[in-house]
């Protein structure tokens, strides 16, 4: 629950703190005070949007914070998990705006985005304004408010139901898609088989194409090739015998290492030279068999050069077919297997509309078992919520209002086969007709406030903050509505903004948003009320002035009405 709420610049509010107590507190002050603005200040904790009009004017931001205590663990370990702790067992939820609009957040003490503030406190506080009581009225909020007062019979086949709709939406899909798209399917498979047929008749081989490229440009340029391997071998070392110089490179080299011989033994240097030309004597001589070796095996084979180019053409169509950015046989490769297992896939999916079918059955069965169930238990539950809301409305002042929850049946959707539609009669004569088009604002917030208090068993949230619920609505209704509040309070921790004294009085705390003289609320405009200044705010809400003694009367009935309900006398002082 919340221990503390400190607002800071929001609105006509300065600086303002208000400390909270479990049970019923209620919010009060005049027009334009800033009461709305705790209001506000909450909306913000939860992570709502908000308005940098709201910045108080003069100030650069506005900042709320709010101290939890008793807090769940898996929030604690969310805060902790993001950098946050708690402070003394509390935890301070914060959230700040500046009049640029740019807004931050902090749990904890750590900086969080907002839509994480959003996740935690949304399990610390729910809001109820105005604007709920029109989400009232939409039938998907009627529906989740019956599943919610049914419990486990609705929400445990709901979740199966649920899970079975999703997938049958995605088997449905899929069957659509294999069987509209049949033809295109068969085209595909037929491209891809002749392909795959013309490339394994080629067998094309991994890097084949680089090797004979290689080949048919050796065989292209044989008689160069061998020419210039034997020339280059006779250069090194020739077989002219007759000249008395040799020419060759062997020979020079040999003449080079004897004249350098006869004088080697007279200088370490030119030993060394020697024995260097000796070295390429060697090298050179080595060379020159090589060379030979390759003149001599330099095919010049016509037929061969005829098949290798036959060859290279043949996988160069391959490639231009099924190829790549590089034009490679390996990419035709690719191709081949990418396009077999595309293949095996197309030949299967008459196996797999068959499978798809035969899921989908039993899902079409699955799914009727369940929304049978749910349908029965919706049944039995909205019976059972219409008698216990119209009961309720008898105690809020309005005996002969009757609320109906209709079950229709509908087509299967994601949420069951029902469409839920709540139907209200204000007196016996009147037909029971939807919420949306019978019922006044009055009427709709103690509709609104019945279902609070049938549902307060189910409500996880632990504080509950009501903003002007008793709109439209006075005198018997309006202490009706406070009992419930009141009622509503033994269960959950309650705030209520309001302007009516019969609500007022129900409160175990009373505060009041009092303006200073400029216009602004300050940490003393914003108290907690003794029985003295309680009653004088009581009569001042009824009569609009605090020392009229009729109205003072009056007050001092109310809070007797109000102690006499908690069954225990009025305390003088809090």
């Amino acid at each position: 629950m919340l221990s503390e709420i400190r607002i800071i610049g929001l609105g006509v509010i300065e600086d303002a703190t208000l400390d909270l107590d479990p049970g019923f507190t209620a919010v009060t002050g005049e027009t334009g005070a800033g009461k709305t603005m705790v209001v506000t200040g909450v909306n913000m904790l939860l992570g709502s949007r908000a308005d940098s009009g709201l910045v108080r004017h003069g100030v650069r931001r506005a900042r709320v914070e709010g101290r939890a205590t008793n807090v769940p663990k898996a929030i604690v370990q969310q805060a902790e998990d993001r950098g946050g702790e708690l402070d003394d067992e509390e935890l301070l939820i914060a959230r700040e705006l500046s009049s640029e609009g740019r807004s931050r957040a902090f749990l904890g003490g750590a900086s969080v985005p907002v839509s994480v503030l959003g996740e935690v406190s949304g399990d610390l506080v729910a809001i109820h304004g105005q604007a709920d009581q029109w989400r009232l009225l939409q039938p998907a909020r009627q529906r989740e408010t019956l599943d919610t007062f049914a419990g486990k019979p609705v929400l445990v086949p709901l979740q199966e139901y649920s899970t079975s709709y999703k997938r049958h939406r995605e088997v449905e899909a899929e069957l659509t898609e294999l069987t509209t798209r049949q033809r295109d399917r068969l085209a595909e498979a037929d491209r891809l088989r002749f392909g795959l047929e013309e490339v394994a008749k080629a067998e094309p081989l991994p890097g084949e194409d680089t090797e004979l490229a290689a080949e048919e440009e050796r065989l292209a340029y044989a008689d160069g090739l061998r020419t210039a391997a034997t020339n280059a071998a006779d250069a090194l070392a020739s077989e002219d015998l007759e000249s008395t110089r040799p020419s060759d490179v062997l020979g020079l080299l040999a003449l080079a290492k004897q004249l350098l011989d006869g004088e080697r033994e007279h200088d370490a240097k030119l030993a060394e030279l020697a024995d260097r030309a000796g070295e390429l004597g060697y090298l050179a001589a080595d060379l020159a068999g090589e060379l030979s070796s390759y003149a001599a095996d330099v095919d010049t084979d016509p037929a061969r050069l005829s098949v290798v180019s036959e060859r290279r053409a043949l996988l160069t169509n391959l490639i231009r077919k099924y190829g790549a950015e590089q034009g490679t046989v390996d990419e035709v490769l690719d191709w081949a297997k990418r396009s077999a297992e595309r293949l095996a896939e197309l030949d299967g999916s008459d196996e797999r509309v068959e499978l798809l079918t035969g899921e989908l059955a039993e899902l079409d069965a699955s799914l009727a078992e369940l929304g049978r169930q749910v349908r029965e238990a919706r049944i039995e539950a909205a019976q059972r919520l219409g008698v216990l809301v119209s009961e309720e409305l008898t105690g809020l002042a309005m005996p002969h209002a009757t609320l109906t929850v209709e079950v229709h049946e509908t087509s299967a959707g994601p949420f069951g086969i029902d469409e839920i539609e709540f139907c209200f009669a204000a007196n016996p004569g009147s037909p029971a007709r939807p919420l949306q088009k019978s019922a006044s604002g009055g009427e709709l917030s103690r509709v609104m406030l019945a279902l609070e208090v049938i549902l307060s068993d189910t409500h996880k949230v632990p504080t509950l903050v009501f903003d002007e619920i008793d709109a439209g609505i006075g005198g018997r209704a309006a202490v009706e509505v406070g009992k419930r509040l009141a009622r509503l309070a033994e269960k959950a921790q309650v705030i209520v903004v309001t302007h009516l004294p019969q609500v007022a009085a129900f409160a175990d705390r009373h505060a009041v948003v009092l303006k200073s003289d400029d216009g602004s609320v300050t940490t003393s405009g914003l108290v907690a009320l003794d029985d003295d200044a309680r009653l004088k705010e009581l009569s001042r809400m009824m009569a609009g002035l605090e020392n009229s003694d009729a109205a003072q009367a009056h007050a001092e009935e109310l809070l007797a009405l109000a102690a006499e309900r908690h069954n225990k006398p009025k305390k003088k002082k809090r």
